[in-house]
């Protein structure tokens, strides 16, 4: 029986690659040498959704404390059931990175430059603004006499990283203000 060269490079191959891993299977040196303790041992599981877009892939989030040392795909989540793109993959630096925005940054009208203010203040302010602007633009009827109770001055926009629950409650909120001009991320 005559032997190809084919096969006699496949034989040699194999070959060659056994003994390479000899050393790593028979003697246990190599791949599992070094045992290290799992960094998401003893870590705290939160489910959340990646903030990048309108998909609403889950996330599973462990965390020591304060640190965050793992984020994951949710096997369980229907929607991407385990997997992530490259920028899901990659939303533990959103959390980490030396140059995330830790503080409230306000620039005043007219200004040139960006000032730092606590958070209380920003809702505040926030709260006093979206108010006075309701007020200011209000319309309890239309010019036909209908009973509308709505203002156009405001308008909601959902993301990415809301759940059912949260953009139901954002919804019921801006119907409560009379907001008219509902979006999500997802449709625009």
């Amino acid at each position: 029986m005559a032997i190809t060269r084919r096969a006699f490079i496949k034989v040699l191959g194999g070959g060659i690659a056994g003994l390479g891993l000899t050393e790593i299977v028979f003697k246990r040196e190599g791949w599992a040498a070094a045992v290290h303790p799992a960094k998401t041992k003893d870590a705290k599981v939160t489910t959340s959704i990646c903030p990048f877009c309108g998909v609403g892939c889950g996330l599973i989030a462990q965390t020591k404390g304060d640190k965050l040392v793992n984020v994951e795909g949710d096997p369980d989540h229907p929607i991407n059931q385990g997997s992530l793109c490259s920028k899901g993959q990659a939303v533990r630096e959103i959390v980490t990175s030396p140059r995330r925005l830790k503080t409230v940054r306000y620039r005043a009208p007219g200004s040139d430059h960006w000032e730092e203010k606590p958070l209380d203040w920003a809702m505040q302010t926030l709260a006093q603004r979206i108010k006075a602007t309701r007020d200011a633009h209000f319309i309890a009827k239309s010019p036909t006499g209908v009973t509308v109770n709505r203002t156009e001055a405001l308008a909601s926009i959902g993301g990415a990283a809301l759940n059912n629950e949260e953009c139901y409650l954002l919804a019921k909120l801006s119907r409560a203000l009379g907001i008219v001009y509902l979006e999500h991320q997802a449709r625009l």
